[in-house]
């Protein structure tokens, strides 16, 4: 299946300059949070194939105007043509805001999903907002990763996992992908299209 993944900053390729033809074998979206509500319904009505998404720390304008067409796997399990996601949107806390988490919260949101998830045999796929310690995040207060996603990447090795909140503009060495094990951690800034 052919998947576009997309945070952070919207693409202006895609926006102002869009040809279908282009991206007519994409199935999929999956959106890692802090783009404009708008620009997911352009990319949900241009596209014409479902979108999918996380909160990222910036999206509280979405609880008044969340993204028509569009449907939120934040804090869910997830089916969609046989692959299985787990969807935890957010940052970690540093100013209160809607979307950010304590450590300590982030487990909770997990935990209560680790039924379904060993009922279903796991996930193929990790969709969140914030990277993972250590494993593509930063070095700020508001840009480290959280360490709950480490273990879930250490105990159901899903096959990816998407993420957003760490842009590649910001001037530090950061990469597209990274390997963990048996995992292609991959940062969806901007945009990004792959076969899965």
């Amino acid at each position: 299946m052919k998947i576009m993944i997309v945070s952070d900053t919207e693409s202006r390729y895609i926006w102002d300059h869009f040809n279908r033809e282009k991206f007519k074998d994409i199935e999929l979206i999956i959106s890692c949070g802090d783009l404009k509500s708008a620009y997911l319904q352009f990319l949900v009505t241009m596209m014409r194939i479902p979108l999918i998404y996380v909160h990222g720390n910036h999206d509280e304008s979405y609880i008044q105007s969340p993204p028509l067409g569009c449907d939120s796997i934040d804090d869910q399990v997830f089916t969609y043509k046989g692959y299985r996601f787990l969807g935890l949107g957010g940052s970690p806390e540093y100013r209160g805001g809607r979307f950010q988490y304590s450590e300590k919260v982030m487990v909770k949101r997990y935990k209560k999903h680790m039924r379904k998830i060993k009922k279903m045999g796991g996930i193929d796929v990790l969709v969140t907002h914030s990277p993972a310690y250590h494993l593509g995040d930063g070095e700020d207060f508001a840009h480290v990763g959280f360490q709950v996603f480490r273990d879930i990447l250490d105990t159901w090795k899903p096959k990816y996992h998407f993420h957003g909140h760490q842009h590649l503009n910001y001037g530090q060495k950061n990469e597209r992908t990274i390997q963990y094990e048996n995992t292609c951690i991959i940062n969806a800034h901007g945009y990004y299209i792959l076969e899965i």
